[in-house]
């Protein structure tokens, strides 16, 4: 019943397998990949027939994490997963991105690639297993996939590097500076496709070595899927790439130097017209039989990227004039927001962002449940891309796939130098809002971030700059890398690779390549030209704020922490949370207690702190043998009087303590209610406590010794 191909190899520190042939059997593809007991299923199914008129490929990535693959149920009311989560959004494009560009050109046949976690032994990362699957998957669909990829995730501790290290040691990187690194790097046989990482500042050549490292550590994968589907591939598909060169002819001869004149034009907004009008006098110069052909947008851009391309490589002049390595203009600015805890509005030629630092407590962390458990995060970044940005009156939702890509990048950038939570016991949330836009913003949210949390008050460990570089890679060789690339050489160009980090090193790089051929000589190059980039964009930030600000804005909430032991825990929360309820109304401060026994204590009020740091301290600190304490007479006795002395702890003032003179009965000297000072003796054999009134002075709260 079941034709199964198998295949397995030894990768890492595990055993990975490949199989077809059992589950998913009318997808075009479909393949379970197990690394470990980390299960992963892919599928991929193409439509036979192109859709009309479509002049992009309609190519969908879909990962899927379900709960029961670790042996959970799902939270929530409904107990389903239901919308994706930033780890399935973000692990989605990871696969995307590098097989995206490896479909032959003109492909526009409707393609869904799925992939679903089927298992998970909370040790190996479904990511890159998923990728692997994908890549293995479309392999044997018969698709035109100029593949298969593959994939690998790379660690660096004591400066060695790490294939494929597991879950935990991922979890613990912002915890141990020995680790220092979270890459993920795809490629086919001869180059490398993508990369993705985090950093702790490390230097361009540990980045490099890293992403050759990942490359040459796939090869084994890519090696098995070829034998694999040297058994499994299905027939390939009857494709034929589109012929459209008498069209191309015919719209480059209308419209080539129109093109190239508004292409001239370095206005984004001007140049944006000119085209548009280029492109008009183009289809009117067209027959009816030319308007309708399907290859005519293709036609058009192929036009467009040739002058775009052919331009920069001949003359080193791009789009707005500019060399290949100067950045555009930087203008920062700093507090202009006047109740907000910190604001930035970061420009850098016709892109700009607005962003804004909010700072909160424990209880404002953002809970993640995943598949390997739940975790918090004290730091939150989110991007925002409205279509005004771009001068558009465009749909307005939500934020979408590249919303929450764009924002996880930034937030990679600035993590490495936040201050350790115990240091800076705040939930930070930065929101950057694009207000304009014309390539890069996501660096743009990396520079307005790190402006925006100084302004804040947070006292990061240096400032943080990105850089967005690009290339032009022709037939015969000749490249140009480009420093801070407009939106229409992302475009038209071969690659995308954003650098963000300090003066002393890297902590992010995004890599996105669009064509084979990119050798390490050439990312030596752009590190190289990133880094001057990024040294230059520093330097222009630190014109409007070079360190973190010393104060907090008054409308930012102050936290003061402080330690009890954990058997004392349940006292100051009291039954039912009764007691802590009580401090947080009497102080009007916020109050977090965490298991180990650290209280946050929260107010933008420093007197509100301090009542209930003495609120706490009095229910949790034992009074000292010695001490002289001012305490209410709470009960009278025949044989003496008990003193509410230290928070809620009473204790007994014998008659005979009193006082130095003869006292018949207590209730000749004392009354309930009344204040009195009273030296704590010591303890009995019981534990009660010992007090005594005669040997402190009443008025004065002074010991009475023997000479007095």
């Amino acid at each position: 019943m079941f034709n199964v191909v198998t295949k397995s190899i030894e990768w890492g520190h595990d055993t990975l397998t490949l199989e077809t042939g059992k589950v998913a059997r009318q997808a075009d593809g479909a393949v379970v990949a197990t690394y470990g007991e980390t299960s992963v299923l892919a599928t991929v199914v193409y439509e036979k027939q192109p859709k009309p008129g479509l002049d992009f490929f309609p190519l969908s990535v879909h990962y899927q994490e379900k709960y029961y693959a670790a042996g959970k149920i799902p939270g929530g009311f409904f107990k389903r997963e239901a919308r994706p989560t930033e780890k399935e959004t973000l692990t989605s494009r990871l696969i995307d991105r590098p097989i995206r560009p490896l479909f032959v050109e003109g492909f526009k046949h409707e393609t869904q690639v799925i992939i679903t976690v089927l298992s998970h032994d909370l040790e190996n990362d479904p990511d890159i297993v998923g990728m692997v699957a994908a890549s293995a998957a479309l392999t044997i669909s018969g698709a035109p996939f100029l593949g298969p990829i593959g994939g690998a995730r790379v660690g660096f501790v004591d400066g060695d590097y790490i294939l494929n290290p597991a879950v935990e040691d991922m979890d613990k990187l912002r915890l141990n500076p020995e680790q220092r690194l979270d890459l993920v790097v795809a490629g086919t046989k001869d180059a490398v496709m993508m990369v993705e990482s985090e950093a702790y500042e490390l230097s361009e050549a540990e980045m490099l070595g890293a992403v050759k490292f990942g490359h040459d550590q796939m090869q084994p994968v890519i090696d098995m899927i070829t034998e694999f589907a040297g058994e499994a591939a299905k027939e390939p598909f009857d494709f034929q790439p589109p012929e459209y060169s008498d069209l191309y002819a015919k719209v480059e001869s209308l419209g080539g130097e129109a093109i190239r004149a508004a292409f001239a034009i370095t206005d984004k907004q001007e140049r944006t017209a000119a085209l548009s009008a280029a492109r008009t006098a183009i289809k009117e110069g067209l027959s009816e039989e030319e308007l309708e052909d399907k290859n005519l947008g293709s036609a058009m851009k192929k036009l467009e990227s040739s002058v775009v391309r052919g331009d920069i490589i001949a003359t080193g002049k791009r789009i707005d004039g500019r060399d290949l390595a100067t950045v555009r203009p930087i203008v920062s600015e700093v507090g202009m927001l006047p109740r907000t805890h910190g604001s930035a509005l970061f420009t850098r030629g016709e892109t700009q962002g607005l962003v804004v630092t909010t700072l909160g407590t424990g209880d404002d962390e953002q809970i993640i449940d995943a598949l390997h458990g739940e975790s918090r995060s004290n730091f939150l970044l989110h991007y925002n891309f409205p279509p005004y940005s771009v001068g558009e009156a465009g749909r307005f939702m939500g934020p979408g796939r590249r919303e929450i890509g764009h924002g996880k990048l930034a937030w990679r950038a600035l993590q490495a130098v936040l201050p350790a939570p115990t240091d800076f016991p705040y939930t930070i949330r930065v929101v950057s809002e694009i207000t304009e836009s014309n390539g890069s913003s996501s660096m743009a949210s990396v520079c307005g971030g790190s402006l925006s949390m100084m302004d804040a008050g947070v006292p990061l460990k240096a400032s943080v700059a990105g850089v967005a570089m690009g290339l032009i890679l022709e037939e015969d060789g000749k490249f140009a890398i480009l420093t801070d690339i407009l939106g229409d050489e992302d475009h038209l160009g071969d690659m995308d690779f954003k650098v963000a980090g300090t003066e002393s090193g890297i902590t992010s790089l995004q890599m996105d390549i669009k064509v084979a051929g990119i050798t390490p000589q050439i990312m030596e190059q752009a590190l190289a030209q990133a880094k001057d980039g990024r040294m230059h964009i520093l330097g222009e930030m630190a014109n409007a704020l070079s360190e973190g600000r010393t104060e907090f804005s008054a409308h930012a909430p102050r936290i003061e922490t402080m330690n009890i032991p954990s058997d004392k825990i349940r006292e100051v929360i009291g039954s039912g949370g009764k007691v802590i309820r009580e401090i947080v109304e009497v102080s009007g401060a916020k109050v977090d207690i965490n298991d180990d026994g650290v209280i946050k204590i929260a107010s933008p009020n420093a007197e509100a702190i301090e009542k209930a740091r003495g609120m706490i301290h009095a229910i949790v600190a034992e009074p000292e043998v010695g001490m002289i304490y001012t305490g209410k007479v709470v009960k009278i006795m025949d044989f003496g009087a008990f003193v509410n002395f230290f928070g809620k702890r009473d204790g007994l003032v014998h008659v005979s303590q009193m006082s130095n003179e003869r006292v018949g009965h207590p209730k000749d000297i004392l009354q309930e209610g009344q204040d009195v000072k009273v030296k704590l003796m010591g303890f009995d054999d019981r534990g009660k406590v010992r007090l005594s009134m005669k040997v402190v002075d009443q008025e004065t709260g002074t010991e009475i010794t023997e000479d007095a």
